[in-house]
This record gives C-alpha cells, sequence and structure tokens, in this order.
C-alpha cells in the first residue's frame, strides 16, 4: 500500500514499490481509488504550483518517483479532510523537509471549504466565481467588503466614487447586480471597481458586455466540470467538489490575463 508523509493509505498499486519512475498516467490510475475526482490536469496543477517536481525525459515526459505519488496523496488528503489551501500545505511539507513536526489542524467541516482559495487567499460563498476579482480590488488598496457582507447602494457610490446613473447602466448591461434585498456583496463591489477603474480609459459599459459575456461562458465551464463532483455519492467528493471550482475559477482567470497578455504582444510586434 502506498504511504504518505501524513500516514494515511493511499491506493493499491506498485508504484515504484522498485525505484522505478512512472508515466502520469499512472500516477492517476494509483491515485484515483482514493481520490476518484483527480484529473491529469489537477496533477500538472500541483505542480505548476510547486507541490510536487516530478523528473522530465530528454522528450519532456514527466516521470514521477514513488516519493512524488506519496507527495500528490499527502497534498491531496491535506486538501479533503483539511480544506487547507496550497499555499499552507506547502508549508506544511517545507517545514517536515526541514525535519519539523508542524501540526495540521482538526479535519474542517466541508463549509469551512468556502472560506479559502486555492492558493490561501479569503473567499466568497462555495462556487463564487468573483474571488479573483475580490482579491484584485485589495490589491489596488481598496476596500472591500467581508464575503458574507453586504453594503447599500449610497454606500456602494460612495465607496466607488460614481453617480447613481452610472450604477444604473452599469445594472442595465448586467455587470453589477444586487441582491433581492438592494444590497450589494462582496463581488458586485469588486466587479463595480474594476469597472469605474475601466471606465477611466474610456471603456464604456457596452465595451465591457463581450468580458460578461466571456464570464458567463467560463462560469458554464467549470459547472459542467464540478457537476459529476457534485452527484457522486461520497460526501467527501461531493465537498471537494467547492475547492475545484475555486481552483478552476483562479486558472481562467490566469488563462485570460495570459491571452490577452500575449494578445497585446503579439499586436505590438
Amino acid at each position: 500500500m502506498l504511504r504518505t508523509p501524513s500516514g494515511g493509505t493511499g491506493s493499491p498499486g506498485a508504484a515504484g514499490a522498485e525505484g522505478r519512475l512512472v508515466s502520469i498516467g499512472t500516477v492517476l490510475g494509483l491515485l484515483r481509488e482514493e481520490f476518484p475526482e483527480v484529473t491529469i490536469s489537477k496533477i500538472r496543477f500541483l505542480e505548476a504550483e510547486g507541490l510536487v517536481e516530478p523528473q522530465r525525459t530528454p522528450s519532456g515526459y514527466r516521470k514521477f518517483s514513488t516519493e512524488d505519488v506519496e507527495r500528490l496523496g499527502c497534498v491531496l488528503r491535506m486538501q479533503r479532510d483539511h480544506y487547507l489551501p496550497l499555499r499552507v500545505i506547502k508549508e506544511h511539507l517545507e517545514a517536515r523537509a526541514r525535519g519539523e513536526a508542524p501540526q495540521l489542524p482538526a479535519p474542517a467541516k466541508p463549509r469551512d471549504a468556502a472560506l479559502v482559495l486555492a492558493d490561501g487567499r479569503p473567499a466568497g460563498p462555495p462556487g463564487a466565481a468573483g474571488d479573483d476579482a475580490r482579491a484584485a480590488g485589495a490589491e489596488l488598496g481598496a476596500p472591500v467588503p467581508a464575503p458574507a457582507a453586504r453594503i447599500g447602494r449610497e454606500e456602494l457610490l460612495s465607496t466607488i466614487g460614481v453617480t447613481e446613473s452610472e450604477l444604473v447602466e452599469w445594472e442595465s448591461y448586467g455587470l453589477v447586480t444586487p441582491h433581492s434585498d438592494g444590497g450589494f456583496d462582496a463581488d458586485a463591489v469588486a466587479v463595480a471597481r474594476l469597472v469605474a477603474d475601466l471606465g477611466r480609459f474610456g471603456l464604456e459599459p457596452r465595451h465591457l458586455r463581450a468580458m460578461k459575456a466571456a464570464a458567463d461562458r467560463q462560469a458554464g465551464l467549470v459547472e459542467q466540470v464540478v457537476a459529476p463532483l457534485r452527484r457522486h455519492r461520497n460526501p467527501q467528493t461531493r465537498a471537494h467538489a467547492e475547492a475545484t471550482t475555486r481552483e478552476l475559477a483562479t486558472l481562467s482567470v490566469r488563462l485570460h490575463a495570459a491571452l490577452v497578455q500575449a494578445a497585446l504582444h503579439t499586436g505590438s510586434h
């Protein structure tokens, strides 16, 4: 049986019982008995985040050692059982590598998974796609309400520094949407701030309709991926769907930024 650094038991198999290196497909098969939701994309994502460093063949193929597979199992287990962000998991593993004995927090309840993003930033309600937008607002030094808080219309106007007519126009294009009680949550505040910032460069709400449509399509793709996890009979897998949703949202935002940057570079050549 595969032993992880946390002392848990992983999937059966001889992934390196003889010290041999295995492909990412073999790793996937070894992990899936305990982690049915894991995918090759997830393994690649963990590699990109520095959680595992497989060897590469001269032709560029990944090759994983027994220790790599054990480490992946440990990472996935800490995500599933403790709902830790990847940043905290990485720090925990680095501490163990230094010979320290860091303590893991008590296993979290499923609803606590909504409190952090995969990279450790505060998150909003499960499935919210505005986590990165909210973080972007915070990075600009702007006051952003806590995820669960809502602010009134007048407070939003004052916080963002726009007029009522401007907000009405944003609402008419579906860029900012109040809740049924008329309040605006952290996601709406983050979006409103970004819309206002873009407006200072001459970009009007009508120009941003394409961005809104693209965001809706991206959210739909994420929902297609996580829908099978939410229907899974294993309650832990269903709970893990929320963490997967946030990771996919983060990756989508990164991809969008990279594509825009690449297009700008192409256009300037």
